[in-house]
């Protein structure tokens, strides 16, 4: 008889802080509790600390919230914002980074993360960096008369000394988004968050304030994160192929982004699995401290989204969806 495997240990990260950051962690670290309850690793709620990159203090203020998210089982992880804060939020998460536990494995989660399986069932290999695939190719955008994609990547590449040439996948059309390491930065997970992090403030910065000349028509802002992501993967060993298809971003987590999109666009599973988490009364009376989630969870607005589509025959553009969503007067954030 085969022994059944067992379950890798290792700790989670997620950002929290005032506003609805506060409400997607709790709900997170919810779903967690019930969808994985072997989970056996540390969970860390990193929260940017008020200093002068901030304009008011960003941390999390509502004390019922910050009372429930320890009742959940996580730790609230203070961290100094050095390099991004209020003008880039998207920049915690590279900070937080760097005040985790040196040498234990990580997984980074965006807070917008429903757990909908048992997430000690996936096969992370820690050894090997990895990242969200659920992407579409937002950057970048490559002027008419160029450099194409080819040439603003390989600048990035040669920027820090990294082989560009294993990074493409051959199998895609050359000037094609999906040739080139590209990743969503709603998960991404490694051997050590210190390294990680380390690699990540270091190629987000230079690409920040030392653009390559290849990139002057490039938007930066919001997706700086995503820039860097695939070069500190690459650096690391790791890549687009190191997961199962079909776990993370499936049938183990959603990265739903904002309420009304999942209810728009997202399986029949993760709604029940939603529903599942948010129905005991302990956290419903925290979660209606949350406009959004009181409305579209506790009083029906999201399943008035969900009629409005189709989930076979959905909008190509994330942007159609929303703004139908909006045109019906169900859009809250």
């Amino acid at each position: 008889m085969t022994q059944a495997p067992v379950p890798q240990t290792f700790n989670i990260l997620l950002i929290g802080q005032a506003g609805r950051l506060t409400f997607e962690a709790i709900l997170l670290l919810a779903s967690l509790k019930t969808h994985s309850p072997d989970f056996k690793g540390r969970v860390f709620v990193a929260e940017p600390q008020e200093g002068p990159l901030w304009s008011k203090p960003p941390s999390i203020r509502n004390q019922q919230a910050r009372q429930y998210i320890e009742e959940l089982g996580a730790e609230i992880l203070p961290f100094e914002s050095k390099h991004f804060g209020e003008a880039y939020p998207n920049g915690n998460k590279i900070e937080a980074l760097l005040a985790m536990p040196e040498g234990e494995p990580f997984l980074f989660l965006d807070t917008d993360t429903l757990i909908t399986g048992d997430l000690s069932s996936v096969p992370f290999d820690f050894e090997r960096p990895g990242a969200s695939q659920k992407v579409e190719g937002t950057w970048p955008e490559p002027p008419l008369y160029g450099p194409g994609y080819t040439g603003i990547w390989k600048a990035l590449y040669d920027k820090f000394d990294l082989e560009f040439e294993s990074s493409m996948d051959l199998s895609q059309p050359d000037e094609y988004w999906r040739r080139y390491l590209y990743f969503n930065a709603g998960f991404f997970f490694y051997k050590c968050p210190r390294a990680f992090g380390e690699k990540y403030l270091e190629y987000a910065l230079a690409i920040r304030d030392d653009t390559p000349d290849e990139l002057a028509s490039q938007k930066l802002d919001p997706w700086l994160d995503q820039i860097a992501l695939p070069l500190v993967i690459h650096a690391l060993g790791g890549g687009r192929d190191v997961l199962p298809a079909g776990l993370m971003d499936g049938a183990i987590t959603c990265h739903y982004r904002l309420l009304p999109l999942m209810y728009a666009r997202e399986a029949d599973h993760v709604i029940e699995a939603l529903e599942r988490v948010t129905t005991p009364h302990e956290i419903k009376k925290v979660l209606k401290l949350y406009d959004p989630f009181k409305f579209m969870i506790y009083h029906g607005r999201g399943h008035k989204v969900r009629a409005l589509f189709d989930r076979e025959k959905l909008p190509r553009k994330e942007q159609a969806i929303r703004n139908k969503i909006r045109r019906e007067g169900f859009w809250m954030r």
